[in-house]
């Protein structure tokens, strides 16, 4: 038998694992940063095996608007070239043999702009799943409530933590989109 409080417990678990997830999502909407995070995801074919970047070679930022990229294997570069050419990152990688640069261009005005659509969607997103979580805790307290293993004013007043959860988690993610916006926009 399944107590409120676990209920609750394992909601707040997966609510601020909603939360991680978008922090991990947004740190790969391009900046005019160079960050690994752009990168590292991005899958090449590595002896016919798709294979995050970040499992293929070192990933650095010599400098702010400067992304550089050894495999740790020579032979990989030319897949490594290609994964990034084939990105929606619109990025154009410098390959001189032994290391790949990429140089992150400045964003335009309207560039930005889009970006902090993507993010405030991306955000969107993130509450649309917070909010399935509550809905499932609610469920399963309801149901509680309904076999009588919860009083009336047990399943409301659990009802209504839940919901405070939701909102604490959603401030959250909507600081963690602020944040990412304001870097968006900084030129």
């Amino acid at each position: 038998m399944v107590t409120e409080q676990e209920v609750l417990s394992e909601t707040s678990a997966r609510m601020s694992k909603s939360v991680e997830a978008l922090k991990s999502d947004l740190a790969s909407v391009r900046t005019g940063r160079a960050t690994p995070a752009l990168i590292e995801n991005l899958m090449a074919d590595y002896y016919g095996v798709p294979t995050p970047l970040s499992q293929m070679a070192a990933i650095s930022v010599p400098e702010a608007r400067l992304l550089m990229i050894q495999p740790w294997d020579k032979q990989a570069l030319k897949e490594v070239e290609k994964s990034i050419l084939k990105s929606e990152l619109g990025l154009v990688p410098n390959n001189d043999g032994t290391v790949i640069r990429i140089s992150i261009p400045t964003p335009t005005e309207e560039r930005r702009k889009e970006l902090v659509r993507l993010v405030a969607r991306k955000v969107e997103d993130a509450h649309v799943a917070v909010r399935n979580i509550r809905r499932d805790a609610v469920d399963q307290i309801r149901q509680m409530e309904k076999s009588k293993e919860l009083s009336r004013d047990d399943s409301r007043l659990a009802q209504e933590q839940s919901q405070k959860l939701t909102d604490v988690h959603i401030e959250q993610m909507d600081a963690v989109g602020r944040d990412k916006e304001a870097e968006v926009m900084e030129v």
